[in-house]
């Protein structure tokens, strides 16, 4: 089962430091991140997803799919009945697989101008060891999951609409 961490920051600084320590995590194998970003709200409240450094995950899909993911949970906040079918049909699956409208309405409540967050895709190999990494950061944390069949689904869909 993967995990969708967002862990917020109150300045883009700590954020970055937070994403390198996540990165070490990472390639020290505690965490098997398959999507990695710095999220950034600017004093203009404009909203900036940063992927510094590419991770490969299970599949080029799967990759897409967070990459759309993080798009939908910090990009399009408002999407209400204007949403095209297409992102329309990808909220309704996000929703099932337990990326809901509360949990993008606490991420977005989360970001103020001036904050951001890391948002962590992937499987937690060591919960003990992330968290004693992490708490030189401090930050909030928000936490989903997501079933591997569902995750499996959403990036097959995904990948067929992408073509």
């Amino acid at each position: 089962m993967s995990e969708l961490l967002v862990i917020g920051y109150d300045d883009p600084e700590t954020a970055r430091r937070a994403y390198t320590t996540v990165r070490g995590l990472h390639r020290d194998r505690v965490i098997s991140a398959s999507g990695l970003a710095v999220v950034s709200v600017d004093a203009q409240g404009e909203t900036h997803v940063d992927t510094p450094s590419r991770l490969i995950g299970p599949s080029a899909a799967a990759g897409a799919v967070w990459g759309i993911v993080f798009g939908v949970l910090f990009l399009l906040p408002g999407v209400g009945l204007v949403a095209g079918a297409a992102v329309g049909g990808l909220l309704g699956k996000l929703g099932k697989s337990g990326v809901d409208e509360e949990f993008r309405r606490r991420v977005q409540d989360l970001l103020k101008p001036g904050s951001a967050a890391v948002a962590i895709m992937g499987l937690m190999v060591s919960e003990d060891r992330f968290a004693d990494a992490m708490r030189q950061h401090g930050g909030t944390v928000l936490k989903t999951s997501l079933a591997d069949a569902e995750e499996t689904e959403l990036a097959e869909q995904l990948a067929g609409s992408l073509l």
